[in-house]
């Protein structure tokens, strides 16, 4: 997968490898309703592949977390 995290880049927030361009970006822009494609052209360093693997990456982190009901 294509996603990096260190503390050295945007504050260690997930980012695609090589650019600058977050996940949470990425999945703010979809949440808007931007095609991949868009996103991408506002972005061109990075792929759709990199916008699917993006979701995919949350995707992945919100099924691991665990929910505490009090």
């Amino acid at each position: 997968m294509a996603i990096e995290v260190n503390p050295k880049i945007m504050l260690g927030k997930p980012i695609i490898c090589g650019t600058r361009v977050t996940v949470e970006l990425i999945l703010r822009k979809l949440s808007e309703g931007l095609p991949p494609e868009k996103i991408v052209e506002a972005h061109p360093s990075i792929t759709v592949q990199n916008v699917y693997e993006a979701a995919s990456y949350a995707a992945d982190v919100l099924a691991h977390e665990e929910l505490r009901v009090a």
